[in-house]
């Protein structure tokens, strides 16, 4: 089992499309599938799940329909908090506030502080978030403690930079899944994911939920994970 899963969520629009309808109603099932996927993942004893939710660039999009994201994530903390909380789900949010509506960025500060002391779950949520961006906040904060002389520039290790990274209270991601027929990691946790295994689904977004995450957690227990060394029993 998993101890941390990342999921690319890809195929609204596609979704939508194929079924005549507005992107908007594809982006609303895609909420239904967060929340399918998340209560399979608490029954499944998973630990850490994170999703990719709204990308740095995905800004690249119409506003009408970047405004439509931002309103669906609003519905989902307002209608999903409360019940989240009971359950002992604590949410991180990771990503750049920078550039976000400030009703946003107060709806995405109160989920975390709201769960902050709970430990049964752990649900990432990145928003705004592109992994080279992230990796240029690290390194600037990782220089900003050089220059003011907390850190010798040769003390400065992969340890280090994991702890300057949003991520830093979760483990690295054992496996990563994308849904919506495309094949690539999109900008999504392009550190941690070095060593994680990969599941690609032909599946749409809107159609994930228990079976789907089963089936990628399966593959996921049928792989060896050797790290750069050899397989075990290797002469």
């Amino acid at each position: 089992m998993p101890a941390h899963i990342g999921i690319i969520m890809d195929g609204n629009g596609r979704w939508a499309t194929r079924h005549g309808m507005p992107r908007a109603v594809g982006h609303e099932r895609g909420v239904e599938a967060l929340r399918r996927t998340v209560k399979a993942a608490q029954k499944f004893g998973l630990e850490y799940l994170t999703v990719y939710s709204f990308s740095t660039e995905n800004w690249r999009r119409p506003m009408a329909e970047v405004s439509a994201l931002f309103a669906l994530l609003k519905t989902f903390v307002k209608q999903d908090l409360a019940r989240l909380k009971r359950e002992g789900v604590c949410i991180s949010v990771f990503g750049t506030r920078e550039g976000l509506p400030d009703d946003v960025r107060a709806l995405l500060e109160k989920a975390v502080r709201e769960t902050a002391d709970n430990t049964a779950f752990h649900l990432g949520i990145a928003f705004n978030y592109g992994g080279r961006e992230e990796i240029v906040r690290a390194t600037r904060k990782i220089a900003d403690e050089v220059r003011r002389g907390k850190i010798d520039p040769t003390d400065i290790t992969e340890h280090v930079m994991c702890e300057a990274l949003d991520t830093a209270h979760y483990p690295n991601p054992d496996l990563i899944i994308r849904t919506g027929e495309e094949h690539r990691l999109s900008n999504f946790l392009v550190w941690q994911a070095a060593y994680a295994e990969l599941v690609f689904l032909d599946v749409l977004w809107p159609d994930f939920g228990e079976d789907g995450l089963l089936s990628a957690i399966e593959n996921f227990a049928s792989r060896e994970r050797r790290f750069g060394g050899l397989k075990t029993g290797a002469a």
